[in-house]
């Protein structure tokens, strides 16, 4: 009876402390906290930098990540201990997905935008009756009577029947001046954001301008010029030029509005067809993974189906990766709806480069260039950062791996040490570098360790506060005393 009630009494203590505490009872004493290959992480090293650092909280969570950065700057460290070209392409591609994403996307939108050029007939006939428009105008102007006083009325008509005579005698002039209106409009007119342009403004639809101008312009013919018209802003000559003019300048235009609509109408055929919808809880799952993007990158959780396939939380980390670190900060702030709206458009740029991949679109070499460029560039900045270069192991360990591999681990233990105690600052490894790495690594982060880690760090943090409160004796003034207690020696 006395040995059941030891047996439970013994259970119900381990119930109190946590499943945790439960695991940790029956396995092997934690003194390890992360690995990485054949490197270690221990608990009193951890626990030393952080106990001794009183920025960084003591808590799991926060020393899970930093464990975490110590295996990937590992990782990066032996790599190059061992020779690896971490600047190959392949390596590049992976580290920079990114950039060489972006890219290729890019490289899909010009593909989509050569399917929509157009034929001399298809132009000629978008010229004649589209929905778009070319204008020419030479304005005079009459200017708004802001603030004027009614003594100011007569001033003001003087002004606008001298406008409308200015008007009426150029309108024969420009009538028959053909192609060389752009030449009249940039003497004559006083609208200055088209005067510099021969008086061109701009491929234009309808309703763009004031109802007045509207109206004319509208009407006429290509090569046809209007009679003065009057707006709010004063007294217009309107002309409509011929294609043979502005062919150019007018398929550049509309190829660029052609594009951009053809961008839409592609985008909102693969929510059509593919049904794209978050699922219910997708909005808590999006923010329980901001919360834990080590678990998120991991978990095969839904957050958007489509016909063909789903976005996943390890999707959604790997994105928030790759985006604006605002975004990240944004989201626990957004509501169902916003957040749900993001998710969708994550769904749908995914679908758009599985499609530019189903496509066979590749990078041009300038492409290339630049991802190698921007690779490099963070390639020395960690290597600057962690004080490693090939050269530098070379003359360190010279042919020996082992030597090498110690070598590369001191600084990079070094580099941690300075970050804990505010010498250097921290800068993460790029993830998709980190991701690269870690994939053809034997790795692991410790629970266990990192909870033991957490508990000597506030034990080491509690001994350095009270070593730096205790009272300090002050010593008294004048020499020190004398010893009376020694004997002298014997005459």
């Amino acid at each position: 009876m006395r040995r059941s009630s030891l047996v439970l009494l013994a259970l119900t203590s381990l119930t109190l402390f946590g499943c945790d505490a439960l695991r940790d009872a029956f396995s092997p004493r934690a003194d390890v906290v992360a690995r990485a290959n054949d490197q270690t992480l221990t608990v009193d090293r951890l626990a030393g930098w952080a106990g001794e650092s009183k920025q960084v909280p003591l808590d799991p969570l926060t020393l899970s990540r930093v464990s975490r950065y110590w295996v990937e700057y590992t990782l990066f460290a032996q790599a190059l201990a061992d020779g690896k070209n971490l600047r190959d392409s392949a390596t590049a591609a992976a580290a920079m997905w990114p950039v060489v994403s972006r890219l290729k996307w890019q490289r899909f939108h010009d593909r989509i935008v050569t399917g929509h050029d157009l034929t001399p007939q298809q132009l000629d006939s978008a010229y004649q009756s589209g929905p778009y428009r070319v204008f020419q105008h030479i304005l005079f102007r009459v200017m708004p009577a802001q603030g004027a006083k009614a003594t100011d009325g007569n001033a003001l008509i003087r002004l606008d029947a001298q406008k409308h005579s200015q008007a009426d005698q150029l309108l024969p002039q420009a009538r028959t001046a053909g192609a060389r209106f752009a030449q009249l409009a940039s003497r004559y007119s006083e609208d200055p954001g088209s005067k510099v342009a021969g008086g061109s403004l701009g491929l234009s639809t309808r309703g763009q301008f004031v109802g007045e101008f509207d109206d004319a312009a509208w009407q006429l013919a290509p090569g046809a010029v209007s009679g003065v018209v009057k707006s709010q802003f004063g007294y217009h000559i309107i002309r409509r030029p011929p294609l043979a003019e502005v062919r150019d300048s007018f398929r550049l235009g509309l190829q660029e509005r052609m594009s951009q609509h053809g961008d839409s109408l592609y985008v909102d055929s693969l929510v059509i067809k593919r049904k794209i919808e978050p699922v219910s809880r997708a909005p808590a799952y999006a923010k329980a993974a901001v919360q834990d993007m080590d678990a998120a990158r991991s978990s095969n959780r839904v957050l958007v189906k489509y016909r063909g396939g789903s976005l996943k939380v390890r999707d959604f980390a790997r994105w928030l990766n790759a985006l604006d670190p605002q975004i990240l900060s944004a989201l626990p702030q957004a509501n169902d709806e916003q957040i749900n709206q993001f998710l969708k458009s994550l769904a749908q740029q995914q679908l758009m480069l599985q499609q530019a991949d189903s496509a066979k679109v590749t990078l041009t070499a300038e492409d290339w260039q630049r991802v190698r460029d921007e690779h490099d560039s963070t390639m020395v900045q960690i290597t600057t950062l962690l004080n490693l270069s090939a050269a530098v192991l070379h003359d360190s360990g010279g042919p020996s791996p082992e030597k090498r591999t110690n070598f590369a681990m001191g600084r990079v233990n070094d580099y941690f040490d300075r970050v804990f105690h505010g010498r250097a600052r921290f800068f993460p490894l790029p993830a998709f570098l980190a991701d690269t790495l870690l994939a053809d690594a034997r790795w692991n982060v410790d629970a266990a360790g990192v909870r033991r880690a957490v508990e000597r760090g506030q034990e080491i943090r509690a001994d350095s506060a009270q070593a730096s409160n205790a009272p300090r004796m002050t010593p008294a003034p004048g020499p020190a005393p004398i010893d009376t207690t020694k004997r002298q020696a014997p005459r």
